[in-house]
Protein backbone atom coordinates (compact mmCIF):
# COMPACT_ATOMS: atom_id res chain seq x y z
CA UNK A 1 0.00 0.00 0.00
CA UNK A 2 2.01 3.18 -1.17
CA UNK A 3 -0.24 6.04 0.98
CA UNK A 4 -1.21 9.05 -1.16
CA UNK A 5 -0.16 12.13 -0.70
CA UNK A 6 -0.49 13.47 2.81
CA UNK A 7 1.22 17.19 2.48
CA UNK A 8 -0.71 19.38 -0.20
CA UNK A 9 -2.91 16.56 -1.57
CA UNK A 10 -5.47 17.50 -4.18
CA UNK A 11 -7.16 14.33 -4.53
CA UNK A 12 -4.35 11.66 -4.73
CA UNK A 13 -5.50 8.44 -3.54
CA UNK A 14 -3.49 5.60 -1.94
CA UNK A 15 -2.67 2.75 -4.71
CA UNK A 16 -2.34 -1.12 -3.25
CA UNK A 17 -0.71 -3.51 -5.58
CA UNK A 18 -0.41 -7.38 -5.32
CA UNK A 19 2.58 -9.07 -6.46
CA UNK A 20 1.77 -12.56 -8.08
CA UNK A 21 5.65 -13.39 -8.80
CA UNK A 22 9.22 -12.68 -7.12
CA UNK A 23 12.48 -12.79 -9.48
CA UNK A 24 16.00 -12.98 -7.90
CA UNK A 25 16.39 -16.52 -7.27
CA UNK A 26 20.09 -17.45 -7.60
CA UNK A 27 19.62 -19.40 -10.61
CA UNK A 28 17.83 -16.34 -12.58
CA UNK A 29 13.86 -18.13 -12.08
CA UNK A 30 10.82 -15.97 -11.09
CA UNK A 31 8.87 -18.10 -8.78
CA UNK A 32 4.94 -17.70 -8.51
CA UNK A 33 2.96 -16.31 -5.16
CA UNK A 34 -0.21 -17.61 -5.24
CA UNK A 35 -0.81 -17.06 -1.02
CA UNK A 36 -3.05 -14.11 -1.58
CA UNK A 37 -4.78 -14.93 -4.44
CA UNK A 38 -7.37 -17.58 -2.92
CA UNK A 39 -11.15 -15.49 -2.63
CA UNK A 40 -10.86 -16.30 1.30
CA UNK A 41 -7.44 -14.39 1.93
CA UNK A 42 -9.21 -11.31 -0.09
CA UNK A 43 -11.52 -10.61 2.57
CA UNK A 44 -8.36 -10.25 5.53
CA UNK A 45 -6.19 -8.28 2.47
CA UNK A 46 -8.97 -6.15 1.72
CA UNK A 47 -9.92 -5.06 5.17
CA UNK A 48 -6.37 -4.58 6.31
CA UNK A 49 -4.85 -2.50 2.53
CA UNK A 50 -8.41 -1.28 2.25
CA UNK A 51 -10.68 -0.33 4.55
CA UNK A 52 -11.42 0.10 7.24
CA UNK A 53 -7.43 -0.71 7.18
CA UNK A 54 -4.57 1.75 5.91
CA UNK A 55 -6.50 2.97 2.85
CA UNK A 56 -9.23 4.32 5.94
CA UNK A 57 -6.12 5.62 7.99
CA UNK A 58 -4.89 7.74 5.34
CA UNK A 59 -7.92 8.98 3.79
CA UNK A 60 -9.07 10.04 7.40
CA UNK A 61 -5.59 12.19 7.86
CA UNK A 62 -6.02 13.82 4.36
CA UNK A 63 -9.81 14.57 4.38
CA UNK A 64 -9.53 15.77 8.24
CA UNK A 65 -5.50 16.88 8.96
CA UNK A 66 -3.16 16.39 11.33
CA UNK A 67 -0.82 18.65 11.79
CA UNK A 68 2.41 18.58 9.98
CA UNK A 69 4.82 17.49 13.15
CA UNK A 70 2.82 14.82 13.02
CA UNK A 71 3.09 14.25 9.48
CA UNK A 72 6.67 14.27 9.23
CA UNK A 73 7.58 13.34 12.67
CA UNK A 74 5.30 11.00 14.03
CA UNK A 75 4.94 8.08 11.16
CA UNK A 76 5.67 4.78 12.30
CA UNK A 77 4.98 0.89 11.44
CA UNK A 78 3.89 -0.08 14.91
CA UNK A 79 0.78 2.45 14.41
CA UNK A 80 -0.11 1.93 10.87
CA UNK A 81 0.71 -2.30 10.64
CA UNK A 82 -1.30 -2.55 14.03
CA UNK A 83 -4.07 -0.58 13.07
CA UNK A 84 -4.04 -2.80 9.79
CA UNK A 85 -4.30 -6.03 11.57
CA UNK A 86 -6.67 -4.91 14.38
CA UNK A 87 -9.20 -4.32 11.73
CA UNK A 88 -8.66 -7.14 10.17
CA UNK A 89 -10.20 -8.48 13.56
CA UNK A 90 -12.80 -6.51 13.80
CA UNK A 91 -14.66 -7.76 10.71
CA UNK A 92 -14.50 -11.02 11.30
CA UNK A 93 -18.36 -11.19 12.26
CA UNK A 94 -19.46 -10.01 8.71
CA UNK A 95 -17.21 -12.21 6.54
CA UNK A 96 -18.26 -15.88 5.47
CA UNK A 97 -16.25 -18.84 7.29
CA UNK A 98 -13.51 -19.01 5.02
CA UNK A 99 -12.81 -15.29 5.16
CA UNK A 100 -12.67 -15.45 8.98
CA UNK A 101 -10.40 -18.75 8.47
CA UNK A 102 -7.66 -17.09 6.40
CA UNK A 103 -8.33 -13.87 8.75
CA UNK A 104 -6.76 -16.12 11.68
CA UNK A 105 -4.01 -17.35 9.50
CA UNK A 106 -3.19 -13.95 8.32
CA UNK A 107 -2.84 -13.08 12.08
CA UNK A 108 -0.96 -15.78 12.62
CA UNK A 109 1.59 -15.40 9.53
CA UNK A 110 2.16 -12.00 11.53
CA UNK A 111 2.80 -13.68 15.17
CA UNK A 112 5.04 -16.08 13.48
CA UNK A 113 7.23 -12.24 12.45
CA UNK A 114 7.46 -11.18 15.71
CA UNK A 115 9.55 -14.17 16.74
CA UNK A 116 10.86 -15.39 13.57
CA UNK A 117 12.68 -11.66 12.28
CA UNK A 118 13.97 -10.95 15.70
CA UNK A 119 15.38 -14.40 16.34
CA UNK A 120 17.52 -14.61 12.97
CA UNK A 121 18.79 -11.35 13.38
CA UNK A 122 19.93 -12.12 16.91
CA UNK A 123 21.55 -15.87 15.73
CA UNK A 124 18.96 -17.77 18.01
CA UNK A 125 17.49 -19.33 15.07
CA UNK A 126 19.06 -20.32 11.72
CA UNK A 127 17.78 -19.82 8.61
CA UNK A 128 16.83 -23.00 7.72
CA UNK A 129 14.76 -23.07 11.16
CA UNK A 130 12.99 -20.13 10.03
CA UNK A 131 11.51 -21.69 6.62
CA UNK A 132 10.71 -24.52 7.99
CA UNK A 133 8.40 -22.78 10.06
CA UNK A 134 7.28 -20.68 7.47
CA UNK A 135 6.61 -23.32 4.76
CA UNK A 136 5.41 -26.23 7.68
CA UNK A 137 3.56 -24.62 10.07
CA UNK A 138 1.82 -21.56 7.83
CA UNK A 139 2.04 -23.50 4.60
CA UNK A 140 3.62 -20.24 3.37
CA UNK A 141 4.43 -20.98 -0.75
CA UNK A 142 8.21 -21.42 -1.04
CA UNK A 143 8.19 -17.27 -3.07
CA UNK A 144 6.59 -16.16 -0.07
CA UNK A 145 8.54 -17.55 2.49
CA UNK A 146 11.82 -16.51 0.08
CA UNK A 147 10.67 -12.85 0.34
CA UNK A 148 9.87 -13.05 3.93
CA UNK A 149 13.74 -14.04 4.64
CA UNK A 150 15.01 -11.33 2.36
CA UNK A 151 12.54 -8.97 4.74
CA UNK A 152 13.19 -9.86 7.77
CA UNK A 153 17.31 -9.85 7.44
CA UNK A 154 18.39 -7.78 4.17
CA UNK A 155 15.59 -5.42 3.25
CA UNK A 156 13.94 -4.17 6.39
CA UNK A 157 14.65 -5.65 9.41
CA UNK A 158 12.84 -5.46 12.46
CA UNK A 159 9.90 -4.19 10.83
CA UNK A 160 8.02 -7.50 10.35
CA UNK A 161 7.35 -7.19 14.18
CA UNK A 162 5.62 -4.22 14.02
CA UNK A 163 2.31 -5.99 13.06
CA UNK A 164 1.60 -7.96 16.16
CA UNK A 165 3.03 -5.67 18.52
CA UNK A 166 0.83 -2.91 17.23
CA UNK A 167 -1.85 -4.87 16.92
CA UNK A 168 -1.34 -6.19 20.90
CA UNK A 169 -0.83 -2.54 22.13
CA UNK A 170 -4.32 -1.54 20.13
CA UNK A 171 -6.24 -4.76 21.31
CA UNK A 172 -4.68 -3.33 25.14
CA UNK A 173 -5.66 0.45 24.95
CA UNK A 174 -9.01 -0.50 24.11
CA UNK A 175 -9.69 -2.97 26.61
CA UNK A 176 -8.29 -0.25 29.26
CA UNK A 177 -10.79 2.14 27.82
CA UNK A 178 -13.50 -0.15 27.88
CA UNK A 179 -12.94 -0.42 31.73
CA UNK A 180 -12.27 2.75 32.26
CA UNK A 181 -15.65 4.00 30.24
CA UNK A 182 -18.13 0.74 31.23
CA UNK A 183 -21.22 1.55 29.53
CA UNK A 184 -19.92 5.08 28.09
CA UNK A 185 -17.62 3.35 25.52
CA UNK A 186 -18.61 3.88 22.04
CA UNK A 187 -16.81 1.62 19.65
CA UNK A 188 -17.24 4.09 16.70
CA UNK A 189 -16.15 7.00 18.72
CA UNK A 190 -13.15 5.28 20.09
CA UNK A 191 -11.93 4.18 16.46
CA UNK A 192 -12.99 8.04 15.18
CA UNK A 193 -10.74 8.99 18.05
CA UNK A 194 -7.73 6.81 16.94
CA UNK A 195 -7.71 7.81 13.28
CA UNK A 196 -7.88 11.52 14.15
CA UNK A 197 -4.60 11.42 16.50
CA UNK A 198 -2.73 10.36 13.02
CA UNK A 199 -0.01 7.94 13.22
CA UNK A 200 0.89 8.56 16.94
CA UNK A 201 3.27 5.70 18.66
CA UNK A 202 1.71 3.79 20.83
CA UNK A 203 2.61 5.56 23.90
CA UNK A 204 1.50 9.04 22.96
CA UNK A 205 -1.24 7.66 21.58
CA UNK A 206 -2.97 5.57 24.84
CA UNK A 207 -1.57 8.97 26.77
CA UNK A 208 -4.56 11.15 24.39
CA UNK A 209 -6.77 8.01 24.56
CA UNK A 210 -6.36 8.09 28.95
CA UNK A 211 -6.16 12.80 28.93
CA UNK A 212 -8.32 13.24 26.12
CA UNK A 213 -11.04 10.94 25.15
CA UNK A 214 -12.17 9.21 28.32
CA UNK A 215 -12.21 12.37 30.31
CA UNK A 216 -14.59 13.82 27.29
CA UNK A 217 -17.30 10.82 27.35
CA UNK A 218 -20.59 11.95 28.89
CA UNK A 219 -21.95 10.07 31.46
CA UNK A 220 -24.97 7.89 30.54
CA UNK A 221 -27.95 8.60 33.01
Amino acid sequence: MSPPRLIGNTGEYGEFVLPVRLAGGSDGSTKQMDDFTNEAVSWALAAHEGRPGHELQYASIVEEGVSQARLIFAENSVNVEGWGLYMEEQMLPYIPLEGQFATLWSRMVRAARAFLDPGLNAGTITRDEARRVLQEELMLSDALSRSELERYTLRRPGQATSYFNGYLRLVELRAETELLLGKRFDKQAFHDFILAQGLLPPALLRQAVLQTFVPGRPKIP
